[in-house]
């Protein structure tokens, strides 16, 4: 059982039904046994991060995401469920929201004065940093033996589907997997170990994003 975190976020149910259209067996939940006892985790959210974080304390859920992932379990965060994995955000009227802390980073709002609509909502394509089972066989992907830091492909073909105004800076520039654009740079998946996480939503990304999903159950089925 795949176990979709409920921490009253929004877009749980359509995660579920990408799961299920996979053949897959998620469940919607905040049943700390459940959860504890589940294959793999999935943190998806999309809402305001301090509140969705004080909603992830007050039902112990940040306390379990730590368990399951210190277990080896594999786990994803998608878009909200992303960004909370990081120290903090400035999506705060006090520019501080502490988050989960699982990696080292913050999130920041799009600057201003770009000419661009905020929130960035819509269809972009991935530049890819490093190998990453999430993105086995996806189209268009290039790889080559290089640092981390250095750009090694862009997928033309596969656009992926993000509603977000913030974005993640994370400070540990190995764990980043992909980046998209949008005015700026912006960090939009990563993975370290069991862990992966993407700021876009696979689960509406159409074929490319079920075939992302699908890739995270085949990582769920070797464990």
């Amino acid at each position: 059982m795949i176990a979709i975190i409920d921490y009253d976020a929004g877009n749980l149910k359509n995660v579920e039904n990408a799961f299920k259209k996979l053949g897959a067996d998620p469940l919607i939940t905040c049943d700390k046994e459940l959860i504890l006892a589940s294959e793999a985790v999935v943190l998806p959210g999309v809402g305001a991060f301090a509140d969705c974080m004080e909603s992830l304390v007050r039902k112990d859920m940040d306390r379990v995401v730590k368990v399951c992932i210190d277990m080896g379990k594999p786990f994803l965060g998608i878009c909200l469920g992303y960004q909370l994995l990081f120290e903090y955000s400035e999506e705060h009227p006090d520019g501080f929201a502490r988050g989960l802390g699982i990696f080292k980073g913050r999130v920041k709002k799009f600057p201003e004065g770009t000419g661009l609509k905020i929130p960035h909502m819509g269809w972009n394509n991935l530049s890819f940093l490093k190998p990453c089972p999430l993105f086995d066989n996806i189209p268009g992907k290039l790889f080559a033996n290089s640092g981390y830091d250095t750009f090694i492909g862009q997928s033309e073909e596969s656009y992926v589907y993000f509603v977000h105004s913030y974005y993640v800076e994370a400070a540990d520039r190995s764990v980043v997997t992909a980046v998209s654009r949008y005015g700026i740079s912006f960090d939009a998946a990563i993975s370290r170990d069991n862990v992966f996480a993407t700021q876009f939503h696979p689960e509406k990304s159409g074929q490319v994003g079920l075939a992302i999903l699908n890739n995270f159950v085949k990582v769920v089925r070797r464990v």
